[in-house]
């Protein structure tokens, strides 16, 4: 929703784009916990409640920074393989947690609830699918996935390795391996 808001004269109008651009930047720069309608309408320079229109409360805000950081995700490409599909998605999780780390945390503590947020769920739930995966397993298997991915991104993202760099790209094998195992152990025959 890109529509201007019509906030009186002299005003000039925002959109939901703006209000979630404005609440990255407060969050990269200043933490999660500075984040608030009021930070948000201040850095907009505008009243808290101009932002009700966009994004609810702040619950809406942090989900706004949900879309965000899985926007970030690399789109599906349903004419490559999908143990290529599912290497690229593998690889776009790293890069997003490399790029953000103290703000990737957050996909595990907030719900994916936005349309922009489900597209690396639905996507993850389409290479399974084409991969041959019954209906019943897509789901949990999605979820499985995810969470390996997603936790090895945020551990290495947030320097809980010790290991060298070597160490870390087996660990990725590794996890890789795991993976396609999984997805290969559940796929039509």
């Amino acid at each position: 929703m890109n529509t201007p808001a019509r906030r009186g004269r002299g005003t000039r109008g925002l959109t939901r784009d703006e209000v979630l651009d404005a609440t990255l930047g407060l969050a990269e720069e200043r933490g999660l916990d500075a984040v608030s309608m009021r930070a948000v309408a201040a850095r907009l320079g505008v009243t808290p409640m101009a932002l009700y229109r966009y994004v609810g409360d702040k619950a809406g805000l942090l989900d706004g920074l949900v879309e965000r950081l899985l926007a970030e995700m690399p789109a599906d490409d349903p004419a490559l393989p999908w143990r290529d599909r599912l290497r690229v998605l593998g690889s776009g999780v790293r890069e997003v947690a490399r790029r953000h780390p103290e703000l990737f945390p957050l996909l595990f503590a907030r719900p994916t609830v936005t349309p922009g947020a489900l597209r690396p769920r639905q996507a993850m739930q389409a290479i399974l699918r084409d991969a041959g995966v019954p209906e019943p397993v897509v789901v949990p298997l999605q979820r499985l996935l995810d969470t390996l991915g997603m936790g090895l991104a945020a551990s290495e993202a947030g320097g809980r390795f010790d290991g060298g760099a070597e160490e870390i790209e087996q660990i990725y094998a590794l996890a890789e391996t795991m993976a396609l195992d999984a997805v290969e152990r559940h796929a039509a025959r």
